[in-house]
C-alpha cells in the first residue's frame, strides 16, 4: 500500500505570503469598511498612523475621505516622505476615491498646499462628478474580474484625466454625461478607483489586491 504523502509545515514566509499584513492609513475616511473588506479576502488588516507602523506592512490602502485634509494630515504625522520612499520602493497599494487623488502624480482642481505621492502616473481631477448631491451608482466592466459588472457607488468622485506610459486602465464609465471616463487603473503594484468597493459588499477589488500583495 502506498504511503500517504507528508506535507511539510508551511514555514513563516509561507504563512505570511498566505495571509499578508495590510495596512489602511488611519487619518481620515472610511478606514473601518476597508479593514472589513481586507480581512473577509485573506489579509491581516492593521491601522498605520505611524511611520514605524508603516514600515510593518506589506501593503497599504488610501480609503476615501477628504483628500486634502488627508494630505495636510500625513505631514502632521510625518507619513508623506516615508510613504513616498516606500510607494517608490515597490510596496503594493490601493486608493480608492481620495486615495486615488493622493497617489496621483498630478492633481487638477485641488488646494495648492494639497499634497500628492505619484504613486501612478496619472493626471487626476478633483470632485470631477460635482458635489455629494451629484453622487451616483453604476455597473461597471473591470478588467480581470470575473462574474460581471461591478456596481459602482460615486460619492464627490474624481475621474482619470491623462494616464501615462505603462498605466492600465481597468474601468470607465459605460454610458450617460460622463461616457468613457477613466474610474479604475493599475501601474505596476498600485491601483486606484474614482468609487467606493468597500461600500457595496462585492469584495472583487479588494480580492484582486489581495492576490497582487500576495503575488509581490
Amino acid at each position: 500500500m502506498n504511503a500517504s504523502p507528508v506535507v511539510a509545515p508551511a514555514t513563516a514566509v509561507q504563512q505570511a505570503a498566505a495571509r499578508p499584513t495590510i495596512g489602511v492609513l488611519a487619518l481620515q475616511g472610511d478606514v473601518r469598511e476597508h479593514i472589513a473588506a481586507l480581512a473577509l479576502c485573506g489579509a491581516d488588516p492593521v491601522l498605520v498612523r505611524r511611520e514605524s507602523e508603516l514600515a510593518a506592512v506589506d501593503a497599504l490602502v488610501l480609503p476615501g475621505g477628504e483628500s486634502t485634509a488627508i494630505s495636510k494630515l500625513l505631514g502632521v504625522f510625518e507619513l508623506l516622505e516615508p510613504l513616498r520612499a516606500r510607494l517608490r520602493a515597490g510596496m503594493p497599494a490601493f486608493g480608492s476615491c481620495a486615495g486615488m487623488i493622493l497617489l496621483a502624480s498630478e492633481v487638477l482642481d485641488t488646494r495648492p498646499d494639497a499634497q500628492h505621492l505619484s504613486g501612478i502616473d496619472m493626471t487626476v481631477r478633483r470632485n470631477a462628478f460635482g458635489r455629494q448631491v451629484d453622487s451616483f451608482e453604476t455597473d461597471l466592466d473591470f478588467a480581470g474580474l470575473d462574474d460581471g459588472p461591478m456596481r459602482a457607488v460615486f460619492i464627490r468622485a474624481p475621474w482619470v484625466e491623462r494616464v501615462g506610459d505603462g498605466v492600465e486602465v481597468l474601468a470607465t464609465v459605460p454610458d450617460g454625461p460622463f461616457a468613457g471616463r477613466i474610474v479604475a487603473v493599475r501601474q505596476g503594484n498600485v491601483v486606484a478607483t474614482s468609487f467606493h468597493p468597500e461600500v457595496t459588499g462585492d469584495l472583487r477589488v479588494h480580492h484582486l489586491f489581495v492576490d497582487l500583495v500576495r503575488a509581490a
